[in-house]
C-alpha cells in the first residue's frame, strides 16, 4: 500500500502538469479570421486588441456581443465607428458617475 508521501507527490506533479496545460491552452485563444459585417453600436459591450504573437497569428479587434465575441479587420471604417462608439460610450458613462459623487 503506498504512503501517503507518494499521493503527495503524485498530486503535486498532476497539478504543476495540469497548471502547465491550462496556461498553454489560454495563449492558444485568439482569432484566426475576420468578419466584414457592420455591427450595430448599441449592441457592442466592449472590446480587445489582439495583437500577433506565438500563438495569434493576425491582428484584430474583438467586440464583445451578448453571448459571443466578433473578430475585424483593426482598419476597417466599421471597427473604427464601433471603437469609438464604445470609447465615447464609457466616457460619457465615467462622467455621469463623476457627478453622482
Amino acid at each position: 500500500m503506498p504512503s501517503s508521501k507518494v499521493y503527495l507527490l503524485a498530486t503535486l506533479c498532476s497539478l504543476v502538469i495540469l497548471s502547465t496545460f491550462i496556461g498553454s491552452t489560454q495563449s492558444a485563444i485568439c482569432c484566426l479570421r475576420l468578419t466584414s459585417r457592420r455591427l450595430p453600436c448599441q449592441r457592442l459591450l466592449g472590446y480587445t486588441v489582439q495583437t500577433i504573437n506565438r500563438s495569434c497569428d493576425i491582428n484584430t479587434i474583438i467586440f464583445h456581443l451578448p453571448g459571443r465575441f466578433v473578430c475585424t479587420d483593426p482598419s476597417s471604417i466599421h471597427t473604427q465607428r464601433g471603437m469609438k462608439c464604445l470609447d465615447e460610450r464609457k466616457k460619457k458613462n465615467s462622467k455621469i458617475i463623476a457627478n453622482r459623487t
